[in-house]
């Protein structure tokens, strides 16, 4: 009863706001409980809870009305993926609140090198990161019983650094009597050859007499073949012991050049995890979840402008949402389409504007060595059928067109066939590593 009074609510609202803004705020919302007196609706974090009280909660109270459930308020819970909020939300709002308009590196702020305003709270998950997100979660459950290396690889500002660190911070918050240890690979590096030069003792228990290692930027390590060996001890070390190990660089354990084929293999044997560059919808939501922390509403319009011309990564996403909060602070204006459009001329003009829909079908073919006619005719042969799956699921994840829209670009008659291929290539992006780089391969083509 609950899910069928939430979808009949959804579906009415899905046609008065934008399509951005559905999947951003809305997609993964439920409805718990219902009662004459309140309503629950859940909702997947910290951010979208503000978003729903501050600017949905009205509309909702209409069109739950209309559907003949009146409540006297309405309650916003973080949902069960993100239980763990609940418990910190108070210290999750000091954390996050921190002066983002301006970009502040940040230092750890301990001795364990983590710096508590990296947590699972103020990490924005979406389709590109939530088999990592969720990976991580269930290590900071039960560390070193788990995906034990757990390894993530990505580019540069695409969140494998705060995801390590949140790890980091969880299992320190649900367990304090364990060691926990966040370097990276460059400072693994320097310490052991102080150690070497020097005679410096305590560097073998320095690291190996801890619960959770995290090492960021593995990649650095390659080449150095005294380094290796030690770390490749360490890791034995910590491994024999049940103790969690976290790794991260820029490629996959195969893919680093000058790296010892054992410490390859060790770092293979875990859960080895892509992050991909975030979708429209989640460079929306960290747009949005930025802009409410800074204290500012900025309209739809201008989120979705930003989105859709910034696409690399999250830091340049918040580099440029930062110029234009500093912008609006400073003159005292508000932020609109024209001015963002002013003020970002120079990240426009280094990226394609508009992104069309045959570009998209025209890379996808290229990609999979096919032809156009093949993947828009009657043709069902397996090496056609998944390109036009493919071509249909990044159709709708980066131009959000409609499923009728989609059938029909790609030669359909009835829109059930895209229905079917984007859900079927949802799933296979969660488990099949090599979909995942197909996917990726591609999004990256789009975009240069």
């Amino acid at each position: 009863m609950h899910k069928a009074l939430w979808q009949s609510v959804l579906g009415e609202i899905e046609v008065s706001v934008s399509p951005a803004a559905f999947a951003t705020w809305f997609k993964n919302t439920d409805l718990i409980d219902h009662t004459d007196s309140e309503v629950v609706i859940s909702v997947p974090n910290i951010f979208a809870k503000k978003q729903f009280e501050v600017k949905f909660n009205d509309q909702i109270k209409e069109v739950l009305a209309k559907n003949g459930v009146k409540p006297q308020q309405i309650t916003y819970t973080i949902s069960q993926q993100t239980k763990s909020v609940r418990n910190r939300e108070a210290d999750t709002e000091t954390n996050v609140t921190e002066n983002v308009r301006s970009s502040i590196s940040i230092k750890p702020s301990n001795k364990n090198g983590l710096n508590p305003r990296y947590n699972f709270e103020n990490f924005i998950v979406g389709s590109s990161n939530d088999l990592a997100y969720n990976a991580s979660q269930a290590v900071a459950d039960n560390p070193g019983s788990r995906y034990n290396p757990i390894y993530f690889y990505g580019g540069v500002g695409l969140g494998k650094t705060h995801l390590m660190q949140a790890i980091g911070n969880e299992i320190v918050t649900k367990n304090k009597d364990l060691k926990v240890m966040y370097i990276s690979s460059e400072t693994f590096v320097s310490e052991f050859m102080d150690h070497i030069r020097y005679k410096k003792k305590g560097f073998s228990d320095k690291y190996r007499n801890i619960d959770v290692l995290i090492v960021d930027d593995m990649q650095f390590i390659a080449g150095k073949e005294k380094t290796q060996e030690e770390f490749f001890h360490t890791f034995n070390h910590l491994h024999q012991n049940n103790k969690q190990i976290i790794i991260s660089s820029d490629k996959p354990p195969k893919s680093i050049p000058n790296l010892t084929e054992r410490l390859r293999s060790r770092f293979g044997m875990g859960m080895v995890i892509d992050i991909q560059m975030p979708e429209f919808e989640t460079r929306c939501a960290i747009l949005n979840a930025k802009a409410s922390i800074a204290g500012i509403n900025l309209d739809s319009s201008v989120i979705e402008f930003v989105a859709q011309n910034v696409k690399s990564n999250i830091r340049e996403l918040e580099g440029a949402l930062n110029k234009l909060l500093a912008h609006s602070d400073l003159y005292k204006i508000d932020i609109d389409v024209s001015v963002a459009e002013g003020l970002l001329g120079d990240i426009r003009r280094s990226r394609p504007q508009y992104l069309t829909s045959k570009q998209i079908v025209d890379k996808v073919a290229k990609y999979f060595q096919t032809s156009l006619p093949d993947i828009t005719g009657p043709k069902r042969d397996k090496h056609i059928v998944m390109p036009r799956q493919v071509a249909m699921y990044l159709l709708r994840s980066e131009l959000h067109m409609s499923f009728p829209k989609i059938a029909a670009e790609l030669g359909r008659k009835d829109h059930t066939t895209a229905i079917h291929s984007v859900e079927k290539i949802e799933k296979s992006v969660k488990v099949d590593f090599s979909v995942r780089e197909q996917i990726s391969s591609i999004r990256e083509s789009l975009y240069v």
